[in-house]
C-alpha cells in the first residue's frame, strides 16, 4: 500500500502538496488535484484513519441506533430501505456507519458511541422515552432522529398525517363510508395517521363508529388477523379496512379468506409502507408508499451538515411525503349508491 511520500515521488510534487490535493485544499490547482488523486488510486493509497483522527479530532464515523421491536431487524423491508439509503449518502461524504448497541461491555448507547468516537448519531425506530435514549439526547453529540419530534434536534419524518389522509380520501372517493382502521400501537406515528384519517372523514361528513377503530401491533400478522375477525363479526361490518402496514395485512388477508370473504368483491383493503411484498400479492394491494430512500438520504445529509457546520446549522423538522400505489384491492362502490 502506497504512502504519501511515494505518491509525491511519482507525481513530482512535494508531500505537502499531495496531502493538500487529497484533502481538497483550494490553494492547489485542479490539474494537480486530479493528477495526485489518479496516482493515489493507481497505487492503491489508503489514508491512515488513526492519524486522520488525531489530526482532525474527527473519526468520520456515524453511529446508528436501531432497534426493531418486531424482531425483523435488518430484514424489515421499510427500515432496511431507510438505513441502506442513509449508508450510501454517508459514504458519499467519506463517513462510515457503525451500529451502536447497549450490550454488556459498553453499558449504554452513549458509552458505546463515545468508545467508537462517533462524530454524530442517527436514531431510528427506538423508544425515545427510555433513559438510555434520553441520555443520548442530552449529550453533546450531534443527532438526527427519524420519526421523532424534538425542538432541540433535527428530525426527518415520513408525513404520516398525509398517509392517513390520503388512504382515507382514496376510499371515500371510491364510495366507501363504512371504513375501519386497524392501527398500530399508541405511538406518535399512529396518532399522526389517525389525525390524517379523521381529517379526511370530517371533510366528507362521514361519522366512523368507535368500534371501527381497532388497535393491533405493527408488523404483526397475528394481531391483525384477530382485529379483522373482530371487525367482520360486527352486526354491520365495514366495507373497507385500513391496515397498519403491508406485512401485517397478510394476517388480515388470510383471516378474510378463512371467513369466506373475497377481496375486493366483499371487502376492500389498503395497506401502508409500499414495500415490494405489497405489489406481488394477489390481488395487488393498494397501499401508501413511504419514501424510505429519501428519508434515509435526507437524514444522513442533515446529520453530516450538523457535524461539519455546527455553528450555522439549525434544528429542523423535515417531512417526506409518500404516494398512493393503486392496486386491485379496493372495490368502487359509487355505482351502488
Amino acid at each position: 500500500m502506497a504512502t504519501i511520500k511515494e505518491i509525491s515521488k511519482a507525481c513530482g510534487v512535494s508531500p505537502a502538496t499531495v496531502s493538500k490535493a487529497l484533502n481538497g485544499y483550494s490553494d492547489v490547482s485542479e490539474a494537480t488535484i486530479e493528477k495526485v488523486r489518479r496516482c493515489a488510486e493507481e497505487l492503491h493509497y489508503m489514508p491512515n484513519a488513526a492519524a486522520r483522527q488525531l489530526k482532525t479530532n474527527t473519526s468520520h464515523n456515524i453511529g446508528v441506533i436501531y432497534r426493531d421491536n418486531t424482531g425483523s431487524g435488518l430484514a424489515h423491508e421499510y427500515f432496511s430501505g431507510v438505513l441502506d439509503s442513509a449508508k450510501a449518502e454517508a459514504e458519499k461524504s467519506g463517513y462510515d456507519i457503525t451500529f451502536i448497541s447497549d450490550v454488556i461491555g459498553f453499558g449504554s448507547y452513549l458509552e458505546h458511541c463515545r468508545y467508537r468516537r462517533c462524530d454524530g448519531i442517527l436514531i431510528v425506530s427506538e423508544d425515545f422515552e427510555s433513559e438510555d435514549i434520553r441520555s443520548i439526547l442530552r449529550s453533546e453529540i450531534p443527532l438526527v432522529a427519524i420519526d421523532y419530534v424534538s425542538n432541540d434536534i433535527s428530525s426527518v419524518l415520513s408525513d404520516n398525517i398525509d398517509g392517513g389522509y390520503s388512504l382515507a380520501k382514496y376510499l371515500l372517493e371510491k364510495g366507501h363510508r363504512r371504513i375501519a382502521f386497524i392501527h398500530g400501537e399508541n405511538t406518535s406515528v399512529t396518532r399522526k395517521r389517525l389525525q390524517g384519517f379523521h381529517k379526511a372523514v370530517e371533510e366528507y361528513g362521514v361519522e366512523i363508529p368507535k368500534e371501527y377503530y381497532v388497535e393491533a401491533a405493527f408488523h404483526n400478522p397475528k394481531t391483525c388477523a384477530e382485529a379483522t375477525r373482530q371487525l367482520m363479526s360486527l352486526q354491520e361490518p365495514p366495507t373497507a379496512i385500513l391496515y397498519p402496514d403491508d406485512f401485517s395485512y397478510i394476517g388480515g388477508m388470510n383471516e378474510l379468506e378463512r371467513l369466506g370473504y373475497n377481496i375486493p368483491t366483499d371487502v376492500s383493503v389498503v395497506g401502508y409502507d409500499g414495500v415490494n411484498l405489497s405489489q406481488v400479492l394477489r390481488p395487488r394491494l393498494t397501499t401508501y408508499k413511504q419514501n424510505a430512500e429519501e428519508i434515509g438520504r435526507r437524514s444522513a445529509k442533515k446529520l453530516i451538515e450538523t457535524i461539519e457546520q455546527p455553528q450555522s446549522t439549525r434544528a429542523e423538522q423535515i417531512f417526506i411525503t409518500g404516494e398512493i400505489l393503486e392496486g386491485k384491492s379496493v372495490k368502487d362502490l359509487r355505482d351502488e349508491w
